[in-house]
């Protein structure tokens, strides 16, 4: 090779070395092939709602002791959605992040007694949230600052199936201000897990929605509101299939030193239609609990009637009776005395009552509208009062517990005719009926 060639070979030798180079870059090792270009996947819709990672609290948490987690805890997750913060609390809880669960809490709702209650709820068996209504909204105690959210628990004993939280709003975001467990097994499950206003008029409620007439008068004050509104508010929701709506179902109107007054909100249960009524509660002296002391239907009445009895207001369950108080309304169709599978339903929830205390008694008077002769008005009223009275015996009621009387077209509850003296259909519709005075 002669000395001019030399530069050019060592330049050819460092283009080949530098090609094999880039191809080292190029192909994987091992494979021998280019890498695959992978085309992206769908992307998420834009409106999908996906939490965001909080710093230090959604990452994975290494086991920490409860010295450990209380030392480490600062103020809690502040959020303008206090839904959203409730549910990663119940997220975390299923999976038995205690950690996790405690930073979004924070230090100033969680002490050393209620850590080892919630470490010990949390180990016992595996949490899981009831699907759908896990996250329950109670009810505001402070318009817009003081909210109660509750965790509903699956698969746990009635009166162990809730955490409660109180959640505080300040600058815009909520934040956990206390939280309360339910009772260890073994502890005594009360009546109210608690006794404030709020706690009462929602367990009171919740006794409604289930039907259950008994367990919801433990918490009304009886000389102020009538069994029969107690009974007629079970009836309203039953027939109307309200249920408590889900944001903002009791708002705090007023809340003075022994009385505080709710606006309870109420929607059918396909959320079409919503309802209202005011609920009051007061405190009488020590020791004594908060009691419901007085129920306003008029505007859930409204919204019965405009929906289930065909605009009719005055066909409605619950009436004023001529002696006083309130009484049940059952309605008939002309010249009938057979019970209506509405009707059926109402007795059921009178039965219940009635066998609940055998010492509870109820007079029923039959009614019929202004046509016909008075002497068949009258059979057609006993007949209409019979026919009750027979099903609540067939229920189970005893004979003893009900007293029967016929009225005929005595007591009307709305003009016959008009006031030119026609006919009127519509009033006569709401004078055939028969009442339910409830006698205890």
């Amino acid at each position: 090779m002669s000395s001019n060639k030399v530069p050019y070979f060592f330049l050819g030798l460092a283009a080949i070395l530098a090609a094999a180079a880039l191809a080292l870059l190029i192909i994987r090792p091992g494979s021998g092939k280019p890498p695959v270009t992978v085309p992206p996947g769908p992307s998420a819709p834009e409106n999908a709602k996906v939490p965001e990672p909080i710093d230090g609290i959604d990452q994975p948490m290494p086991v920490e002791t409860a010295e450990e987690i209380l030392a480490n805890l600062g103020v809690g997750f502040a959020t303008v959605d206090p839904a959203d913060l409730i549910a990663r609390i119940g997220e975390a809880l299923e999976k038995g992040d205690i950690p996790k669960v405690s930073k979004l809490i924070g230090k100033d709702a969680l002490d050393p007694e209620n850590l080892a209650k919630l470490q010990a709820l949390a180990t016992s068996e595996p949490l899981k949230l009831r699907r759908p209504g896990g996250v329950r909204e109670v009810g505001e105690m402070e318009l817009n600052s003081l909210a109660r959210w509750a965790l509903e628990l699956d698969q746990q004993e009635a009166g162990r199936d809730r955490i409660f939280f109180d959640l505080r709003r300040e600058d815009g975001k909520w934040m956990v201000e206390k939280m309360t467990l339910p009772p260890a097994p073994g502890e005594p499950i009360p009546k109210a897990i608690f006794a404030d206003s709020l706690g009462v008029a929602d367990t009171f409620l919740q006794a409604v929605l289930k039907q259950d007439f008994e367990f919801a008068r433990d918490f009304v004050d009886t000389k102020a509101v009538s069994e029969a509104k107690i009974a007629a508010l079970c009836i309203l929701f039953e027939e109307g299939e309200y249920r408590m709506r889900s944001s903002k179902p009791l708002r705090a109107m007023f809340n003075r030193e022994d009385t505080v007054g709710y606006l309870a909100n109420v929607e059918t249960t396909d959320g079409r239609q919503s309802a209202q009524f005011a609920i009051n509660l007061r405190q009488p002296p020590a020791p004594a609990n908060w009691i419901v002391s007085e129920i306003n239907l008029d505007q859930l009445l409204a919204d019965y009637s405009s929906r289930v009895a065909g605009g009719d207001a005055y066909y409605s369950p619950l009436v004023k009776n001529p002696a006083g108080g309130e009484t049940l309304a059952l309605y008939f169709d002309f010249d009938e005395d057979a019970i209506s599978p509405r009707t059926r339903r109402q007795l059921e929830i009178v039965a219940l009552m009635l066998k609940s205390d055998p010492a509870k008694k109820i007079t029923l008077s039959g009614h019929t509208d202004a046509l016909g002769t008075a002497e068949y008005n009258d059979g057609l009223s006993s007949n209409r009062a019979q026919v009750v009275r027979d099903f609540l015996a067939e229920a189970g009621v005893s004979a003893g517990q009900i007293i029967t009387i016929a009225k005929g077209a005595s007591q009307p509850r709305r003009p016959n005719v008009t006031e030119t003296g026609d006919d009127d259909p519509d009033g006569r519709r709401a004078n055939r009926r028969t009442e339910i005075y409830l006698d205890f």
